[in-house]
């Protein structure tokens, strides 16, 4: 599992180097500046800067190495070189119909770090996005969730970001 490939859409990658760099070169070298000028106040013990800026220092740095194994294991898959625009593959926009309850949803295949419910991103591990991939408009899928069964039928398959 720690070798898994990091599948992720350019504007996945480029927000996993923004946060490293933000970490990297704004936030840890303030917290430094923070931590040495606490350090220099004498009793460290109850020196809550000193204390407080020691902690977050170790969590920036547990991140800081998160993000660079995510991105060391990224493999940077670009939807807009999509050739099968009508199946469902990594990167796509699909829009389904529930047969259960005659509602349209619309989700956003992408990585595993690019997870974001609230925009329809699921990722390509999740249940629905292994029903979908390698389907095409007019199939119908089945996906077991917490609820029961459900079905969708696929009714649109973007590669460029739909229009609202």
């Amino acid at each position: 599992m720690a070798d898994e490939k990091n599948y992720i859409t350019p504007q996945g990658h480029a927000k996993l180097e923004a946060e490293f760099n933000e970490l990297l070169k704004v936030e840890r070298p303030a917290l430094v500046k923070v931590v040495s000028w606490a350090a220099g106040n004498g009793d460290r013990s109850e020196n809550g800067d000193y204390i407080y800026g020691k902690r977050r220092l170790r969590q920036i740095d547990g991140r800081l190495r998160f993000l660079m194994q995510r991105m060391d294991l990224a493999v940077i898959v670009d939807p807009a070189t999509q050739q099968g625009l009508e199946k469902v593959f990594f990167g796509a926009w699909i829009t389904l119909f529930s047969l259960k309850d005659d509602i349209e949803h619309r989700y956003r295949i992408v990585g595993k770090d690019e997870l974001e419910p609230s925009l329809g991103y699921i990722s390509w591990v999740s249940p629905l996005a292994k029903a979908l991939l390698g389907k095409q408009i007019g199939d119908i899928i089945k996906v077991t969730a917490p609820v029961g069964e459900e079905q969708y039928e696929i009714i649109d398959v973007q590669y460029q970001i739909p229009a609202v």
